[in-house]
């Protein structure tokens, strides 16, 4: 995780944090106690409620960070000069990396998340617009003008990112790598993004 430490609340919030994600990496989110994420962070529990009132709260706000870090690699992944099938392909095969690199907070994010009642529904919700947005910026180009290519639904947004997630989850079970499926998800990003479809969208 990548930050820019500004004070001490700021840096004690960030190892929190780490500890979290370094957890679920190893024993998964719903084997993941506080006294797990203090232990890791080194510092104590009332450090821990100072920042987060609860282990979901914690939670909640490390999805937040690493979808705002997904964000960010695949929109700088993308070269907006290439035609518009090119930067589809760049822009799944960044997601494929993210996953391949921290497999577990993948699988958390479609099998833990849901399990969070309203705060889970927000988060989700939350991060569904930040993709929408994303995917509404990469789609503004040139190279997608050039061709005619109107605006992606946010209903289109849901059906690729929902069925990559699942897809993903799905083959990660299975004993799969993340990898295995780069192919299938750039197919299937492509033929729902093709501009052709969006026109009059």
């Amino acid at each position: 995780m990548t930050v820019v430490i500004t004070d001490q609340a700021t840096a004690f919030r960030h190892r929190l944090l780490v500890a979290l994600r370094d957890s679920i990496a190893e024993v998964g989110y719903r084997n993941t106690t506080v006294a797990d994420i203090v232990r890791r962070a080194k510092t104590s529990r009332r450090t821990f409620y100072e920042h987060f009132a609860s282990r979901e709260e914690c939670y909640v706000a490390l999805m937040t960070v690493v979808h705002a870090e997904l964000i960010t690699d695949i929109l700088a992944a993308v070269d907006r000069s290439l035609p518009w099938h090119r930067q589809v392909r760049q822009a799944a095969e960044a997601w494929i990396v993210s996953l391949e690199r921290e497999p577990a907070i993948g699988l958390s994010w479609i099998r833990d998340v849901p399990l969070l009642a309203e705060a889970g529904r927000k988060l989700q919700r939350d991060t569904m617009d930040a993709f929408a947005v994303m995917i509404e910026e990469l789609c503004s180009g040139e190279q997608w003008s050039i061709v005619g290519g109107g605006p992606i639904s946010r209903q289109m947004t849901v059906m690729l990112l929902g069925g990559l997630r699942e897809l993903f989850a799905a083959t990660l079970e299975d004993g799969g790598r993340s990898a295995d499926i780069t192919e299938t998800a750039v197919r299937a990003a492509v033929a729902l993004m093709d501009p052709a479809l969006h026109r009059d969208a």
